[in-house]
């Protein structure tokens, strides 16, 4: 179902619309004064930060799409190594931000992103290159991509710092799927003389349910969708424990197979 496959143009309008949905229930969240110094699921951070983060990340992308086009030349990439220093430190300059002010600023960056978004044509979703802060040049799609996860997985911050029983959005996460694989090939972390790993993956349920082969070690990351017969070890999820696993919200999912080689597999990775 290419409507919901956000890397082609035809999964525009669909991930737009999650993204809008899951924008506005983050601020909903971040409008109540009891909530904007609570404590969220990311140790270092309150629902305030979180909205600073999210400023901060999507004014650098005014800049890597102003940069795309011409308007001068993308800084080099920071690479994900230090996102988790750097994007603390520019999200803490914002505490001192009143709470209605900072968030009447986000409202009106993520409309200016909106707006950027919904007038890429066929050619730019999938052609236009803009250089990431962190990651270098990505195609446009992925900055859709790039919000849902800042509004949707930061929602879901949000109320697991609340307490309360809650979910991740389904169509949110079936959407993140196909990204977690990339995620997990840019922060896979093994040294020189660690053992590979192959394994599969298996996503369930959802629009982007399927089956896939990945293999780690220190020639880097792969992963190709196929048959997982035969592999030592398999890990099954749902959407959305898939993408709270990838992202280290979460350890879910279960493990068939050699659980060692899963374990092995599952500490790879860096966090972000």
């Amino acid at each position: 179902m290419s409507q919901w496959n956000a890397m082609t143009y035809e999964g525009k309008d669909t991930i737009l619309r999650v993204v809008r949905e899951e924008a506005e229930g983050l601020f909903a969240l971040a409008e109540s004064p009891e909530a904007w110094t609570t404590q969220s699921a990311c140790s270092e951070w309150s629902t305030r930060d979180i909205v600073g983060h999210i400023v901060d990340t999507t004014e650098g992308y005014f800049v890597a799409f102003d940069a795309a086009r011409g308007g001068g030349e993308a800084p080099a990439p920071h690479g994900l190594g230090i996102m988790h220093e750097r994007a603390h430190e520019m999200a803490i300059k914002f505490r001192d931000v009143p709470q209605q002010e900072l968030l009447e600023r986000l409202r009106t960056d993520y409309a200016k992103m909106n707006e950027m978004l919904e007038g890429l044509g066929p050619d730019d979703w999938t052609g236009l290159m803009v250089s990431h802060a962190y990651m270098g040049p990505v195609p446009a799609f992925f900055y859709a991509a790039g919000q849902l996860m800042d509004y949707g997985v930061h929602s879901w911050d949000i109320r697991e710092g609340s307490g309360k029983a809650h979910v991740l959005n389904g169509d949110a996460a079936d959407l993140l799927v196909p990204f977690m694989f990339i995620l997990w090939s840019a922060t896979t972390e093994t040294s020189e003389g660690a053992e590979p790993c192959s394994i599969g993956v298996r996503v369930g349920s959802g629009h982007n349910a399927g089956s896939w082969r990945v293999d780690a070690g220190p020639a880097g990351f792969t992963f190709a969708p196929g048959d997982v017969a035969g592999l030592p070890a398999v890990l099954d999820f749902d959407p959305g424990s898939f993408v709270l696993t990838a992202f280290g919200r979460s350890n879910s999912g279960t493990i068939t197979g050699d659980t060692a080689a899963a374990d092995r597999y599952l500490n790879l990775f860096f966090r972000i």
